[in-house]
């Protein structure tokens, strides 16, 4: 729906302070919400920008038992390494605050005791999974197993590795404990409820009728979730880490992470405005009063959180105002391979800024012109390296060079007078003062890698202009002419100054050093004024670097060494088992079939049963991959089987035999087949 607004509360979803802040968190979540948050700024509107370290979560207590130290530990060290970061980076948050600090906890525990005392809350005695071995209560992310859905390695809380679905504990396949591994038991305990189901209908009438215009990605998750019966969410849990419950006989228990964190956003609003109260006013200000535009940027594993469980809190709590937009990307691969912080497969921003110095916006850049925001997108060395030489280096630096250099060179450093167009550069005129339309158009919509490509155009135009008009050619001849190229030249290369700021905020800086302007309007973005007659230039340098190939590999032998090292990690959980004789193995019998039929065997989720032809009469097989393969899928190919193993009965079904299949250290089955084709009943020697 359209509505006016006087000001714009942008927040970036918190990054658990227990590991640092990789290239995936940059490209979902952190650069997009830097640029809109500087655009918005540069147009002189008024915004405030939160970010903050979500420290209450599960992740911090398992990497404190994990290094044997305390939680605070682990919050106080990560916390830094993140705040630092970001402000090396760039990511202008207008305060960076964390969720153990003093008017964090308050401010959680007064939300909560707000919605208790208007009775917005159930108590609910339910069943929760109970590690025997610990003696402890298991939270969501304290529970692994199958998701029920893809049937890949899930949390308690969310289909993480497979398909982003929320979940609850109980829903798993074959849960246990992350920590020891046991399979945990159900054991009644008390806990506060958000009655989600309650507000369903006020939900559907706020998304699916008033923000069609959400990214599909996020549309569609929340449809699917409002499709279907949504049900009580606990707000509390059996943990001694966290926010405790201000409740009368909740002693050992803490406030839901998803409860907690997101109320960081408003308490660190709080914070500021405490702050600085001249300059930001109240928090209230921000965060209750409807001409405010609230835009959450997360990932795509945080939607269900940000716009179906956040906006049920305050909605019940009743004052707040509801997120305009959520514009969620999609996941960032690397090389190729998820993103995987246990498996170490990253790129860590903390390591990058020691190994590429002074170059925050090549980054920025090329996970911008990369950034997943219709589908997962992918990140490869070879293609950092060949965006900033081909791009950078070679369009946007080599076009402000060329123009500076020769108006040191021909004007002694100042702006020439324009002359007479010609209808040459009348077009190229025509060209670039059309730019500050579309690219805002796209901003406004929150398409950033568009934004940032047609501003990169500004440089291509410019670099166009000078290859055909040949200024140092006309110079022995027609000085006036190269005047009039030159100040066309530097006023697109004011242009690009502007137009690139959201974007290449420290190049922006730099050029604006090599132009002697301190600053430069928004609204002036396709001028051809920004550069008077007679302006004096700075020093001229480069604005970009050439990458070398050898600083590239050290990047790819860095993750080459990490997959070793993977690998060996992977023996070492699964190693060889000890050597047999020939003669053990001859006696199995392993013979090629085709799948002739399968189908799902009844109230058994794993089960799948066979009918191979074999090359024989054909027979029955029951096997226990339901979990990683669908029936239809299965009918016609070719597998492997054991075809001597002892029959046996299997829920009411006489298998015979076993098929051969391979699985990986994260559980994924793969089935042994053979190329070519070969005939049913083929031996496998």
């Amino acid at each position: 729906m359209e509505q006016n607004f006087k000001r714009t509360l942008i927040t970036s979803a918190l990054p658990y302070a227990n590991g640092g802040i990789h290239i995936g968190h940059l490209a979902g979540v952190y650069v997009p919400a830097d640029i809109y948050a500087r655009y918005l700024r540069l147009k002189n509107q008024e915004v405030i920008f939160i970010g903050g370290s979500d420290e209450h979560g599960v992740p911090v207590t398992q990497r404190a038992r994990k290094e044997g130290i305390t939680p605070q530990d682990v919050v106080d060290r990560y916390h830094n390494i993140i705040k630092e970061s970001f402000e090396e980076f760039g990511i202008s948050f207008d305060i960076y605050s964390r969720t153990t600090s003093d008017i964090h906890h308050k401010f959680a525990a007064e939300f909560f005791r707000k919605l208790y005392d208007d009775g917005k809350l159930t108590e609910q005695t339910t069943k929760q999974f109970f590690d025997e071995k610990t003696g402890k209560f298991l939270t969501d992310r304290d529970v692994v197993g199958e998701c029920p859905y893809c049937h890949k390695q899930a949390y308690g809380n969310q289909c993480e590795e497979g398909c982003g679905r929320a979940l609850e504990p109980t829903e798993l396949i074959n849960p246990r404990s992350k920590e020891t591994g046991e399979t945990p038991v159900l054991k009644e305990t008390k806990n506060w409820y958000l009655p989600l189901n309650e507000y369903q209908q006020w939900l559907k009438e706020w998304i699916l009728e008033n923000h069609k215009e959400w990214r599909p990605n996020v549309y569609g998750q929340c449809k699917s979730w409002l499709d279907m019966d949504l049900q009580p969410r606990a707000m509390t849990r059996d943990l001694d880490w966290g926010i405790p419950v201000p409740v009368e006989g909740a002693d050992g228990k803490v406030l839901y992470v998803w409860f907690d964190a997101p109320i960081g956003y408003i308490s660190n609003t709080k914070e500021l405005c405490d702050k600085e109260p001249e300059k930001w006013g109240t928090w209230e200000k921000w965060w209750q009063n409807e001409d405010t535009r609230l835009v959450h940027f997360i990932g795509k594993d945080n939607i269900v959180f940000h716009c179906i469980i956040f906006p049920v809190m305050m909605k019940a709590h009743g004052k707040y105002v509801m997120p305009d937009n959520v514009p969620s990307n999609e996941f960032l691969n690397l090389e190729d391979d998820k993103i995987s912080t246990s498996r170490n497969w990253a790129v860590w921003l903390h390591e990058y800024l020691v190994d590429f110095p002074g170059k925050q916006d090549v980054l920025r850049y090329v996970l911008t012109a990369n950034a997943p925001e219709t589908k997962d997108n992918n990140f490869t060395w070879k293609d950092f390296q060949a965006r900033n030489n081909n791009e950078l280096v070679a369009v946007y630096g080599n076009f402000v060079n060329r123009a500076l250099v020769l108006t040191k060179k021909y004007f002694d450093g100042k702006v020439p007078a324009c002359g007479e167009l010609t209808d040459y550069d009348r077009g190229i005129i025509d060209e670039f003062v059309g730019v500050k339309g579309e690219v805002e158009k796209l901003l406004d919509q929150y398409k950033f890698r568009d934004a940032q490509k047609e501003a990169m155009n500004l440089a291509r135009i410019g670099n166009r202009y000078l290859a055909e008009t040949e200024p140092w050619k006309l110079a022995k001849t027609d000085l006036t002419r190269v005047a009039t190229i030159l100040n066309i030249s530097l006023q697109l290369v004011a242009n690009l100054a502007i137009a690139l700021e959201p974007f290449l905020p420290f190049s922006s800086k730099k050029l604006r050093g090599m132009l002697a302007m301190d600053t430069f309007e928004w609204s002036s973005l396709g001028s051809l004024e920004l550069m008077p007659t007679d302006h004096e230039l700075g020093e001229v340098g480069l604005l970009f670097e050439k990458i070398e190939d050898d600083a590239i590999q050290t990047q790819i032998d860095k993750l080459l060494a990490t997959k070793e090292a993977n690998k060996a990690a992977e023996y070492k959980a699964n190693p060889i088992r000890e050597n047999i004789e020939f003669d053990d193995f001859t006696k199995l019998d392993i013979r090629v079939g085709t799948v002739l039929e399968c189908c799902k065997v009844p109230k058994a989720n794993k089960l799948l049963q066979f009918r191979i032809d074999d090359g024989l009469e054909g027979r029955t097989i029951v096997s226990g991959i339901a979990a990683h393969f669908k029936p239809e899928e299965l009918v016609g190919k070719q597998v492997c089987f054991v075809a001597n193993l002892a029959p046996r009965t299997i829920k009411g079904i006489a298998s015979e035999g076993m098929i051969l299949s391979a699985e990986d250290n994260e559980g994924k089955l793969s089935l042994l087949t053979v190329s070519p084709e070969a005939k049913p009943g083929s031996e496998v020697k």
